[in-house]
């Protein structure tokens, strides 16, 4: 959907925008497919804050999406388009023949009044269908990708994302990600044909600091401007450097920027093909 730019009407519209909503069929979310979704500002059962910058923010209801996909040889129909404000892709909401209805991510092209399909078998290769990715023409964009069958998606869940099936190799299938990192998957998990919609959600210009706060977003204070028991980075007088420290540092004390946080052999390490740094080496 196309990016609207709001009039400078006041220095906070100048320069703002917001994606447009054209798209979108239906404004009410279907009563049977919500839960309320209660904020925890960041902080775990015993009310410590666990992470930082969240609190506030707009009330809104959970909609329940169907990852899974798991009503097989069930053809169902879109009846409407929608807006969730829990993630970035739209909603379709689905019609199946004996009436029940459920979410799905919205793929690029999938519009009101077409017809999707979940299957264990190979069906179309079209926008919307899910089936298990041995089944997929090589080359094909894919979305809401299993990591374990039957699990639902778990990969490729954002706006604008797909992911590009490379082909199969014995049980596992290769899958080239967003980031470029290549991965293998059990060729028994499912997947979704297409791309996700609502790419150009990442230009927004949010444009005041109250948009962001109604995202649920508190503010982020640099360390180098706290005192010295609130941050390693805190102390000295007026706008200071960090000290005589290594490096850059989190408020806990570890060390930040350009340490690698993932754990040397992982136990998922054995199904990554190519890296995403090897992207950036070619």
């Amino acid at each position: 959907m196309p990016i609207n730019k709001y009039n400078p009407t006041s220095p906070g519209r100048r320069q703002s925008s917001v994606v447009a909503f054209a798209d979108i069929t239906k404004h009410k979310p279907e009563k049977s497919l919500v839960v309320y979704l209660r904020s925890k500002s960041g902080r775990n059962n015993q009310g410590v804050i666990t992470v930082r910058h969240q609190g506030g923010g707009v009330k809104k209801f959970y909609r329940i999406v169907d990852f899974k996909r798991q009503k097989f040889g069930a053809e169902a129909q879109v009846i409407a388009i929608e807006y969730d404000p829990n993630r970035g892709p739209r909603l379709a909401l689905l019609q199946y023949s004996d009436g029940q209805r459920a979410y799905i991510l919205c793929p690029e092209g999938l519009k009101v009044g077409d017809r999707v399909l979940s299957a264990d078998k190979a069906i179309e290769v079209k926008p919307g269908n899910h089936m298990p990715v041995e089944f997929i023409q090589a080359g094909s964009f894919i979305h809401n990708i299993e990591a374990t069958p039957g699990k639902g998606g778990q990969l490729v869940r954002g706006a604008g994302l797909s992911a590009q099936l490379a082909g199969l190799d014995g049980n596992y299938a290769l899958i080239k990600l967003p980031s470029g990192e290549i991965r293998k998957v059990l060729k028994g998990c499912a997947a979704t044909v297409g791309a996700l919609g609502n790419a150009d959600r990442r230009l927004i210009r949010w444009g005041k600091a109250g948009r962001v706060r109604r995202r649920g977003i508190r503010p982020t204070v640099k360390g180098k401007n706290m005192n010295p028991v609130d941050h390693p980075h805190g102390g000295g007088e007026g706008h200071s450097p960090i000290g005589q420290k290594r490096g850059p540092q989190t408020v806990y004390g570890k060390t930040a920027m350009g340490v690698k946080t993932r754990k040397p052999g992982k136990w998922s390490d054995k199904f990554v093909v190519q890296s995403r740094k090897a992207k950036t080496k070619q």
